[in-house]
């Protein structure tokens, strides 16, 4: 690039986008990178405060903003995202369908530790609705040193940095315990919130059970409803140290594989969730049995709501996932 006075600009090709902003009307272009200067044009420029622009050079070993921002596309985009076009040497990537977003935070990292570009996402493992932005990136000049990209290169490999997990349309049961809506002393209210949250992820809820505070009636249920198709069993209700509480001891009395009984989240510290490994005849399939602390039942957003989506696609939890969730577990 070189920059020279606007009234001397008639004839010159623009190598970035000038944008005019008119407050709360637009924030647009109101001239494209490649555009030849006319002297119709001068006028406007100077209306946007611009009374020296950067007009083509090109200089050897040089990348135009787009340029860059392109190869940190291609670097970034994996499966369920699609890009939009570069605008001021922006690219954004938003997910093609509801899905869990997965990260590799260390590429992001190396790459955001080069200088002068950026790669922002949204969290990792949370969830993207359709449509939605996943991520953006840019080259922070307009214009970039080739060897810095090809560092980008280097340090992003050859698999993308990221990528969408989509949700499944799981078949899901839910059992809620406790002696008191057993027994019909009082209305489960419970179910009717834990259903809401499933059908809203496109899971369909095939069987609903009220059962007493008994570990091997629990347990048993637990194996039926598997028996029975359920991908995904939520068992409400029991999971507090009280004498009476045995849900923890239900879902491990199923064999199942326990990942976590509590999670440095609140509300949902009593939180629990497992694997069963069911038999099938295309070898073994993991099916989530998670119990699910009262706070799910009133609080608008907890544990459940952050592991849920990973349930949904698929995409199986670990322990130490839910141990570094106190960082931004508070909620």
């Amino acid at each position: 690039m070189k920059c020279i006075r606007t009234e001397d600009a008639v004839g010159q090709i623009l190598c970035h986008d000038m944008t005019q902003i008119i407050k709360d009307v637009k924030k647009d272009a109101v001239f494209r990178k490649g555009h030849i200067i006319t002297e119709e044009d001068i006028p406007v420029l100077l209306s946007i405060g611009k009374e020296h622009i950067y007009v083509w050079d090109n200089p050897e070993g040089m990348v135009h903003e787009n340029d860059g921002a392109e190869i940190l596309r291609q670097l970034s985009q994996g499966a369920n995202l699609e890009a939009g076009d570069p605008k001021e040497g922006k690219i954004a990537l938003k997910a093609t369908c509801d899905g869990v977003l997965k990260l590799k935070t260390d590429k992001l990292l190396a790459i955001n530790s080069i200088g002068e570009m950026m790669i922002a996402t949204k969290r990792r493992n949370v969830l993207v609705k359709k449509g939605h932005a996943a991520a953006a990136m840019r080259i922070i000049p307009l214009m970039i040193h080739e060897d810095k990209m090809k560092l980008a290169r280097e340090v992003a490999g050859d698999e993308p940095i990221g990528s969408i997990m989509p949700l499944l349309p799981k078949k899901a049961a839910i059992l809620a315990t406790g002696s008191e809506i057993y027994k019909g002393r009082i209305e489960d209210t419970f179910t009717p919130v834990v259903e809401g949250k499933l059908t809203a992820l496109g899971a369909e809820v095939i069987d609903k059970r009220i059962l007493d505070d008994n570990a091997d009636m629990t347990t048993a249920n637990i194996l039926e409803v598997i028996e029975k198709g359920a991908e995904l069993v939520c068992v409400t209700g029991g999971m507090s140290v009280d004498p009476d509480d045995r849900t923890p001891l239900a879902i491990k009395q199923t064999g199942a594989e326990i990942i976590s009984y509590g999670a440095p989240v609140l509300p949902g510290a009593m939180f629990m969730v497992s694997y069963f490994h069911k038999k099938t005849e295309d070898g073994e399939k993991l099916i989530p049995i998670v119990g699910l602390p009262g706070c799910v039942m009133y609080a608008g957003n907890t544990i459940f709501d952050m592991v849920l989506p990973r349930l949904l696609a698929d995409d199986k939890v670990k322990l130490e996932e839910i141990q570094a969730m106190g960082e931004g577990g508070l909620l």
